[in-house]
């Protein structure tokens, strides 16, 4: 009995593991600082905030097109916060 409870914590553990966000992705307000985008630019790391916002909210606003700064922090931010999905 005792192995059997040993065992089910572990599996318990190890699925709460997989569904835990990236560090930073659950306030979108602080994900710039709490991951190191220091050398990027000022846009990009704009972009980046404003992607993991639109992340985390159920219907996220359209990906910006072009390849400026903040477009591509924007679909970086997005990608980061949204999260695992299974079958991936």
């Amino acid at each position: 009995m005792r192995r059997a409870l040993t065992l089910l914590l572990i599996v318990a553990a190890g699925c709460a593991a997989n569904e835990s966000l990236r560090p930073g992705a659950r306030s979108p307000e602080t994900v710039a600082s709490s991951i190191n985008l220091s050398g990027f630019p000022a846009d990009f790391r704009r972009g980046f905030t404003d992607g993991c916002s639109a992340a985390r909210e159920k219907d996220a606003a359209a990906r910006p097109k072009g390849d400026e700064p903040y477009a591509v922090g924007w679909r970086d931010g997005f990608d980061y916060c949204q999260g695992r999905t299974t079958g991936r």
